[in-house]
């Protein structure tokens, strides 16, 4: 199964802004997921360290540094690359659940596929 999820209006990810959060089931849990904008592309990523299961955000929605360049987790301050996810930073090695997005006519999809779907509410 690979099913388009509409997400979000193009408009709502600025460039190293908010993050726009939403729910997903991964691996038969439900699990919160952001999506962002960076240079130009959405991108989307559990919310979930790869260090620690815990969040990322540092306040509602932030998951970037303050310089809009890097994703941080608030609780052991690993970093992140914002285009692949991979840890540059922090307690080992790992990296983030990627989320494929697409855009087209100012929408963000996400992609629903078999490890990864829509949490029904």
């Amino acid at each position: 199964m690979n099913k388009l999820q509409a997400l979000c209006n193009s408009r709502d990810l600025l460039e190293g802004g908010l993050a726009v959060p939403f729910d997903v089931n991964y691996a038969g849990q439900a699990c919160r997921a952001f999506a962002i904008r960076y240079q130009g592309l959405p991108q989307a990523y559990l919310n979930r360290c790869s260090h620690v299961a815990m969040e990322l955000d540092w306040q509602p929605n932030q998951v970037f540094d303050d310089t809009g360049e890097w994703l941080v987790c608030a609780s052991h301050g690993a970093t992140f690359r914002p285009d692949t996810g991979q840890c540059v930073a922090g307690s080992g090695p790992g990296g983030l659940v990627k989320i494929m997005l697409s855009e087209l006519d100012g929408i963000v999809y996400w992609h629903a596929a078999c490890n990864l779907t829509p949490v029904l509410v």
